[in-house]
């Protein structure tokens, strides 16, 4: 669940934080996402936006924010917000986004209530300050979400699980999952009930499945590998790929999960 505290201070802090003005330094292309020449030809008709971006945004009283936001096609969003030494995971929300009549300036919201603006670049999102402005300043840097390059090896497969906490699985329905590159949304079955949520890839195969995740709610004779297993995929936080088979991690330890692809991917 999001704690409206954080979160509120959040919006608050950046705000706080962004409160400087001053005009965007002219641009000539759309690539730079600063300013378009060109109306016929905008960031929302011109460049491949959809996707997750990441950065760390200045804190007040921590070492920074780090924040994921991903836009997908249909005008949504989901994001991601951890206060760095302060929360031991991620705060998620999700809602929809607007364009401005230009086509470069998104607004995030949620419930209805705008949240954040944002310009859009290429492979980039810029955080606008109170006024809609870039910032300029001296911290003009930490205020750049950049779009995070998928991985094919991941993405877009059926994988399988074979192994749950050092233990082969040996069961004629073994959890499966699936990482949809496209939405940043994680989907499979947890070997009883078909499973939903996202997920989060990070750079050296950094890796966060949100604590969101969703489940149907039949009831099977076998209850105790569904729960061990999605316990232990709220653990991740890097994977490795070697051999056709994937595992995941938590820091440097043993894998807690072990899956191979299924025979249609390999």
């Amino acid at each position: 669940m999001i704690r409206k505290r954080h979160f509120t201070g959040w919006l608050l802090l950046v705000l706080a934080a962004c409160s400087v003005t001053g005009e965007a330094p002219e641009m000539t292309s759309p690539v730079n996402g600063l300013q378009n020449p060109d109306p016929a030809h905008n960031s929302r008709n011109s460049l491949d936006w959809p996707g997750v971006y990441t950065g760390t945004l200045p804190c007040a009283d921590c070492p920074g924010i780090d924040i994921s936001i991903t836009l997908l096609e249909d005008g949504t969003f989901w994001r991601s917000v951890m206060y760095q030494d302060r929360d031991e995971r991620p705060q998620h929300d999700q809602g929809e986004f607007e364009w401005d009549e230009t086509g470069g300036i998104i607004t995030l919201m949620v419930a209805g209530k705008p949240q954040q603006r944002y310009r859009v670049g290429e492979n980039v999102l810029l955080h606008l300050d109170q006024n809609g402005d870039v910032i300029t300043d001296d911290l003009a840097a930490n205020y750049r979400l950049t779009m995070m390059p998928g991985d094919p090896d991941l993405q877009d497969r059926e994988w399988v699980l074979i192994e749950l906490l050092g233990k082969p699985v040996a069961s004629e329905r073994p959890p499966t999952l699936r990482f949809d590159g496209a939405t940043g949304r994680l989907s499979g079955s947890d070997g009883c009930n078909r499973l939903m949520g996202h997920y989060r890839l990070g750079r050296m195969h950094r890796l966060h499945i949100g604590d969101n995740l969703a489940a149907t709610m039949m009831a099977c004779p076998d209850m105790e590998t569904p729960r061990q297993f999605t316990a232990a995929l709220q653990q991740v936080d890097n994977y490795s790929i070697a051999g056709g088979e994937l595992s995941l991690h938590r820091a440097r330890m043993a894998p807690l999960l072990r899956f191979r692809l299924t025979m249609s991917e390999e």
